[in-house]
């Protein structure tokens, strides 16, 4: 027996919203993050159990941002001195994260996420108009690039990257947060920074995941296709959109995150 998709009657209407979502979340991963706020929920429909969607959807994301990276160099090798710091805190952070998402329920990081996210939309809203602010305030030129500072960066990584191992969703979102509080004002070159980070900690919690059994490959491998050219084509297409449209679109989508996840949660 088919359905009226064509496809045959184990693969239903959850697979196709499966790959929609997988190609959705590998756009908004590239562009402004939150992509696992779509394919979570997908991968929860296939009726796996919270931990073992939380881990499929990781394992499937990774490959988007891995070809994200290929699609930023040239903004990557921009900022070689916020690469390597980065990079670290990404694999420390992601590690623990996994490590402890196995260990203990992930409900308790369910019900900050709304907070979370919130805070970081409001936060990265106000960033770009207050850097401005505080370079005129210095005699600076508006515009001007600003070095972070990488230690402190570096735990504000780290302690972003240990969620995104433990759970994940609007982890990108914060780092891109992270990064404008810190004086980065290209969003482009903030992009590639985040995408840099996020693929170290996914990557590493994609290693903990596998080892550790909890991934179901018959979702994961449909969605891990799709989500990597989406990352690919989209991290290109954002290079073209000018950044006060980028930075309003970031902070819709966080603002949406937050709401959803306010009424979703009991």
């Amino acid at each position: 027996m088919t359905l009226l998709s064509g496809l045959p009657s184990y693969m239903d209407w959850h697979w196709l919203w499966l790959t929609v979502a997988a190609f959705l979340a590998g756009l908004l991963n590239a562009v402004a993050g939150g992509g696992s706020f779509l394919l979570f929920p997908a991968m929860l429909s296939m009726k796996m159990l919270p931990v073992q969607a939380n881990a499929t959807n990781t394992v499937a994301l990774w490959p988007g941002q891995l070809t994200s990276v290929a699609a930023y160099r040239d903004d990557v090798r921009k900022n070689p001195r916020l690469v390597w710091p980065m990079s670290l805190a990404g694999l420390l952070g992601g590690t623990a994260g996994a490590v402890v998402l196995l260990n203990t329920p992930q409900m308790t990081f369910l019900h900050l996420v709304p907070w979370l996210l919130l805070t970081a939309a409001l936060i990265f809203a106000v960033s770009g108009p207050a850097s401005r602010w505080l370079a005129r305030r210095r005699g600076s030129v508006v515009g001007q690039t600003h070095m972070p500072r990488r230690l402190p960066l570096f735990f504000a990584t780290a302690g972003v990257c240990f969620y995104l191992g433990y759970f994940g969703a609007g982890a990108g979102f914060l780092l891109i947060t992270v990064l404008s509080l810190f004086g980065c004002e290209d969003l482009h070159e903030i992009n590639a920074l985040k995408v840099v980070a996020t693929t170290f900690a996914n990557g590493t919690a994609f290693v903990v995941f596998v080892f550790n059994g909890q991934v179901v490959w018959r979702y994961c491998l449909v969605a891990m296709v799709t989500s990597a050219i989406a990352g690919y084509t989209s991290a290109r297409f954002a290079r073209l959109v000018p950044q006060h449209i980028l930075r309003g679109l970031v902070v819709v989508i966080g603002l949406s995150m937050a709401a959803w996840f306010f009424w979703r949660n009991p």
